[in-house]
C-alpha cells in the first residue's frame, strides 16, 4: 500500500497546474490559454497582461498560494522569461 505523500512527479504537476491557475486568476487570462502554455512559452515582454505591476501582484499571490516568502534579491530577470522558468522558481522557492 502507498504512503499519502505526492510523488515528486505529483508535487511537479500541482505547481505547474497551481502556477497556471496563478496566472489565469491574476491575469485575468482564459483557462485555454493558460493550458496551451508550454515550458518555452513566453512570458514577460510578450503577454501585455503581465507589466511590472502585475509582477507583483503575481508575487504575492505566488507567497500566499505555495506559503513560501519571496525574497527582492530571489527575482531576476529570467524569473518571468518563461513560462517554464516561472514554474522552475515557483519548484525551487517550494523545495526549501
Amino acid at each position: 500500500m502507498r504512503a499519502n505523500h505526492p510523488s515528486p512527479v505529483g508535487q511537479a504537476d500541482a505547481i505547474d497546474t497551481l502556477t497556471r491557475t496563478l496566472l489565469r486568476d491574476v491575469l485575468g487570462l482564459s483557462q485555454e490559454r493558460v493550458d496551451a502554455f508550454e515550458a518555452d512559452t513566453p512570458l514577460f515582454g510578450a503577454l501585455p497582461e503581465l507589466d511590472s505591476m502585475a509582477v507583483a501582484g503575481l508575487l504575492t499571490e505566488m507567497e500566499d498560494r505555495f506559503d513560501i516568502l519571496i525574497e527582492d534579491d530571489d527575482i531576476d530577470g529570467d524569473t518571468f522569461e518563461t513560462f517554464g522558468s516561472l514554474v522552475a522558481f515557483a519548484r525551487g522557492k517550494v523545495a526549501k
